[in-house]
């Protein structure tokens, strides 16, 4: 199933064009499944149908739903009481009722993640076009699962989990008390549901089509996604230029607005394959509105026999200069990056690169981890780190 992550500034028509996307597609014959992550019915407003947390469809091969961050909460609030029973009455604490209480912050960000991962895991639907939150808190979005993953191996690494049966001897012998089964239990549910996450935004039948109104804000906007979309090797299908103001504009009043549209499409398009999308006069509303828009098709990626999905960094690639230089160099495309914003910090067999106001801590490849950083340079939008081998780890030749 192909997976489309619709997203862009705020107040940029992102909704409207995931809404036009999933028509369009499902006009052409396609299953599609379009979900919205707003806390209001924003998608129903535009398709001219309310829609609801629960899948219904819309319009012919059309399905819509909403996710509903509250629900979510109240059951896993339910199920963590469930599970941590045993402690509670020791504790002499009472359940509490999840009825009483709203999600608490972060509940609606792991409500998207979970949608998502559902949503691709049936094999019901060719298309699944997801309406995100604006690109800032999308991008925070698609940081979560690598970064919970890596904080709750940190705090209860698999090697310990092996070794549940020692833990009752090994707490009397340290005199403290040891993790409980259902800690585990929970800590290796939730990795595992993380890592269906990551595995759909690895997958190479997913992509990200970012939405912007042309002009300097909306030009600053997507430099600053395009950055964060690049740092977590997430790719970029289609930019979609929306309220595109025509090319002869007879008012003079529009005249300075519509050049200045037509300098920020010029420079979009020496990086993105840019689509734009005619200013209709009005707030698209219904079907009608929608196919008028005339958004561009979702086209399958060529896909290598027996390739699923890979690491997201699978596409930075290492060049060995050795002969040369005495280097090897790693590749990371980082477009829209300004050599001040950049900053790099080494943890063991992992990098910390920082990259405007993104940052990400990922593993080396193998062949890295037995070499320092020997510097870094950023030529032609992609981040080049340099790194020597370790005389202490490299193999000695003969």
């Amino acid at each position: 199933m192909r997976t489309l992550l619709i997203t862009g500034p705020g107040g940029n028509g992102r909704t409207t064009v995931a809404a036009a996307t999933a028509l369009a597609a499902a006009r052409a014959g396609a299953r599609v499944l379009l979900l919205g992550t707003d806390r209001t019915d924003t998608l129903g407003t535009v398709l001219g149908t309310p829609v609801t947390a629960a899948p219904a469809e819309v319009l012919p091969g059309l399905t819509a739903r909403r996710v509903d961050a509250g629900e979510d909460f109240r059951a896993d609030l339910a199920a963590l009481q469930d599970r941590a029973a045993s402690a509670l009455d020791l504790l002499g604490a009472s359940r509490l009722d999840p009825e009483e209480f709203g999600p608490l912050p972060g509940a609606e960000e792991l409500a998207v993640l979970r949608a998502l991962r559902d949503a691709a895991l049936p094999d019901v639907y060719d298309l699944l076009v997801v309406d995100l939150p604006p690109a800032e808190r999308a991008l925070a979005l698609f940081a979560l699962p690598e970064d919970l993953r890596r904080g709750m191996r940190r705090l209860l690494p698999p090697e310990r989990q092996a070794a549940r049966a020692l833990r009752p001897v090994l707490g009397r012998l340290a005199g403290v008390p040891m993790p409980a089964d259902w800690l585990y239990g929970t800590a290796a549910r939730w990795d595992t549901e993380l890592a269906a996450v990551e595995a759909v935004l690895a997958d190479r039948d997913t992509a990200v089509r970012l939405v912007a109104e042309p002009g300097p804000a909306g030009a600053d906007a997507v430099r600053t996604a395009g950055l964060g979309l690049a740092l977590r090797g997430l790719r970029t299908d289609v930019l979609v230029a929306g309220r595109v103001l025509p090319e002869s504009v007879d008012d003079s009043w529009l005249a300075g607005p519509a050049a200045q549209q037509r300098k920020t499409l010029d420079e979009w398009r020496q990086t993105y394959d840019v689509h734009s999308v005619a200013h209709l006069g009005r707030d698209p509303r219904g079907p009608d509105d929608l196919t008028a828009l005339a958004v561009p098709g979702v086209p399958r990626v060529p896909r290598a026999p027996g390739v699923e999905a890979g690491p997201a960094t699978a596409g930075w690639p290492v060049t060995d200069r050795l002969a040369d230089e005495g280097v090897l160099v790693w590749h990371i495309p980082l477009p829209g990056a300004r050599r001040e914003e950049l900053d790099l910090i080494r943890h063991g067999d992992a990098l910390a690169v920082t990259a405007g106001p993104f940052r990400r801590t990922v593993p080396l490849p193998s062949v890295l981890r037995r070499c320092t950083v020997d510097g870094a340079a950023l030529r032609e939008e992609e981040l080049r780190i340099r790194f020597r081998p370790d005389p202490r780890l490299w193999p000695r030749t003969p």
